[in-house]
Order: structure tokens, then sequence, then C-alpha cells
């Protein structure tokens, strides 16, 4: 069936966004690979394969879910003018398997006027998005889980949580709903009244704040809790078998995150220049403040402790990317660097096995990347603007984001014991890589 769309909501597509935003979701995608050898070498020798391959089982299932059905999740409604469920996940059946996208719009129509991208670019760039979120959550998860299990709970968990969630962050961009959103049925609208239909402080989540980190970081502790800990968790020394992979999925991660960030302009414009900058000096600083913590407390900077800094500020940058100065990022980045630093310990204090610090990076930085917005955003944060509406909007959409994904995961992880979420504790001793895999990273000398 071809959809029949009033020819105004279609703008014409602009050769050089379109050309600019292939580039950024192909930076995107390579965050992937970039996360493996980021989570591979912080991991030991006989795991680094699951480790690596957990990223790469990712990469391949939600793919093809995506383009299945979470593209018609996340924003079909805005397309093709169905309404949503309740503002919280679009028809999936609208646009199964996305093969109306074409017949529906023409090859060169965009999404809405408001884009200038064609609709299958925007497709392939939230792609990578819903990718990297279901892959950044299996480092809390290192050594122990069996791969079946893994793949089997992707699918299901960008299924029940990060479409949803997309859609009520992210819907309005093409036109639908969304409850987290800055239409006049979103949270922000409830508390603050609209104008022309939006909300009069709409949420600021430019690129992922609570849809990809806060998102992965709460599903993290939640299967951390319920998996359980690792067969020494507390007695044994898990050191990371090469610090020159985690210094190079790093640098991968940081070179992806221009496309993850800049991209998320969704136009080459001076937004996505400024974005860029941001992301640079947030990530910088975060650096800096993770270095100085380690250098206070423990006596040392370490190589390990600077590729995290950069995550951290990588990820706290995220939502507030578009909505900070320069000087504001510089802040932002340095007090994620500094408490992304001081949470990794949080594991040891209340004995969960967060094995490769999800947690203390992905949820820590982006709950403060994404309450932070509302302290030192251009114009609107309390700091820069003096209002403190942004900051209580803000607020409220991370603290929902913690419940939906924290209830909604552990429903999935209970569902899916049945089949088995553990290898054996000898397995796991001998290694995992030998035990899922038949393989080994490296032969005996």
């Amino acid at each position: 069936m071809v959809l029949a769309l009033p020819e105004e909501v279609f703008g014409v597509a602009d050769p050089g966004n379109t050309a600019w935003m292939l580039a950024a979701a192909g930076l995107v995608l390579l965050m992937t690979p970039g996360l493996a050898f980021f989570y591979g070498g912080l991991s030991r020798g006989k795991s680094v394969l699951n480790m690596m391959m957990m990223s790469f089982g990712s990469l391949a299932a939600i793919s093809v879910v995506y383009v299945l059905w979470g593209f018609s999740m996340s924003f079909s409604d805005g397309i093709t003018g169905n309404d949503d469920i309740a503002g919280i996940f679009a028809n999936p059946f609208s646009l199964f398997g996305s093969d109306q996208l074409s017949a529906t719009m023409g090859e060169d129509k965009v999404v809405t006027a408001g884009l200038t991208i064609p609709a299958f670019v925007f497709l392939g760039f939230q792609l990578t998005f819903a990718v990297i979120t279901v892959a950044l959550i299996s480092g809390a998860l290192a050594e122990r889980v069996k791969f079946s299990t893994w793949i089997v709970f992707t699918v299901i968990w960008s299924t029940v949580v990060y479409f949803p969630l997309a859609h009520m962050v992210w819907g309005g961009l093409v036109g639908g709903g969304g409850i987290m959103g800055g239409g006049e049925n979103g949270f922000a609208a409830w508390m603050f009244g609209t104008t022309d239909g939006k909300a009069n402080v709409a949420p600021i989540d430019f690129a992922g704040g609570t849809v990809v980190h806060i998102n992965a970081g709460v599903a993290a502790l939640v299967l951390a809790l319920i998996v359980g800990s690792r067969a020494g968790f507390g007695r044994t020394a898990y050191r990371p078998h090469n610090i020159p992979f985690v210094m190079l999925g790093a640098a991968l991660l940081w070179f992806g995150w221009f496309g993850f960030n800049a991209g998320s302009e969704l136009a080459a414009d001076n937004t996505a220049g400024l974005v860029w900058v941001n992301t640079t000096a947030a990530t910088a600083a975060a650096t800096i403040g993770w270095l100085a913590v380690e250098k206070i407390r423990d006596k040392h900077a370490t190589s390990v402790g600077a590729a995290s800094g950069i995550v951290a500020g990588l990820v706290a940058i995220t939502p507030a990317c578009g909505a900070l100065t320069p000087v504001g990022s510089l802040i932002l980045g340095v007090i994620a660097g500094v408490l992304s630093a001081l949470a990794i310990g949080l594991k040891n204090k209340f004995g969960y096995d967060d094995s490769l610090d999800v947690v203390g990076v992905h949820l820590v930085a982006g709950l403060w990347g994404t309450i932070g917005v509302g302290l030192l955003a251009k114009d609107v944060g309390l700091f820069w603007g003096g209002d403190y509406k942004q900051l209580v909007v803000q607020i409220v959409i991370a603290a929902f984001a913690l419940v939906f994904t924290g209830v909604l995961t552990a429903v999935i992880a209970f569902a899916l014991k049945p089949l088995g979420w553990r290898i054996s504790t000898e397995d796991e001793h001998n290694g995992i890589d030998e035990a899922e895999h038949a393989e080994t990273a490296y032969e005996p000398a």
C-alpha cells in the first residue's frame, strides 16, 4: 500500500546535509567496533573475544530489528499520520520493513519540511544509535553470560525499552509525538504550558543523554544485580589485559562521537560546528578531571583513567552539546570526569559487579549531563539564564527514564531466566571465549 500524504509535509533534500548525515551515520556505526576494542581491552585475555562479540552481536541483531520494526516504532506516526500509542511508541507495523519509505515519499523527499535529509538517511543514522545503546550494556556482564541469551535480550530490550524511549524523546523530530518531548502532550507542556502547540520549556536531549546513556546505564545496573557477580568478584583482581586496545577503543569512540553529537543537528550548519567544539572541550576537560582525581587519590595518572575520562566527557556532553557555550562545556566536562572517577568505586561499596563500569561512567555522566543542561544551558539554564524551569524539566525526564528503563529491564531479565543467563562456574574459570565460541584470542607460547 502506498500511503497518501499531503505534499506540504515534505521538503526537498539538501545534498550537502545529506552527504554530511551519511558520513555522520558511518562515524556512529564505527563507534560500536570502537566500543568492542575498549571493552575487549578492559577484559581479561580469556574473555576478550566474548566481550567483543557482544558488541558485534548487538550490531547484527539490532540492525535487523531496526529495519524491520524499530524505525516504525520510533518515528512512523510522524510519517504516516497514524496516532502513536499514548505518546509511548508508534505503530511497529506502519512502516514494517521500511519498504514503504520510498513508495510513500519518493527518493528525493525528506521526512518533514523541518528536515532536509531523505528518510532513509534519517533511518540509517538512527539505526546506529540503537546499536551502540544496546552494546553499551554488555560491559556490565563481562565474562559470565551466555552469548545466545544476550542476543535474545538485545532484541527484546530494544523493542520494549529503547524504541519506545526514542519515540518518547525524539518522536517529534518527524512530526510525531512523545510524552518526553516538547509537544503539547508531553510532561513539559503539562508542567509549564504551551504556545502554538509546543511546550514553553522543552526538554533538552540533543543527542541521547536519556535515550542512550541513562537508558543503557540503568539497564546495566539492573542486569548486574539480577544476573549476579562473576565467580571471583571481591577476591580476584580483574586487570585489563590489553591497555593499547583500551586506548584505541577510546580514540575510535571520540572520533565517532563527532557523528553522534554534531550529526544530531541533522544539518551541516553553525550549530553542528558549535557542537563539534563543545564535544571536544567537554571531553578534554573530563579527561583532566578524571586524571586529577587519580593523581590525588592514587598518586598516579593512568592510561585507563585517561581513556575512561574521555568516555565520561563524551557521555556528559551528549545531551547538552547544542545548548551550552564552549566555556559551559568545559565546566560540564571537568565535573563529569571527577564524578565518574569517584563513582566507579560504588560497585565495591555496594557489592554489585558492574564489570567494566557502565554504571559509573554512562549512568553517572549521563545523569549529570542531562541535569547539567538545566544549570548551564545558554539563556535557559539556572546559572546562565536565571530560570529554574529548564532544570525541573531535565530532572523529570531523567527520573522518568530511570524508572521506565529500570522496571522494564528487570521484567525482561527475570523473563529470560528460564533460558539461562550464566555459563557454568567451571567455564567461567577456564574462560568464556573457549566455552562460548570455541576460540581463544591468544595461543599459548
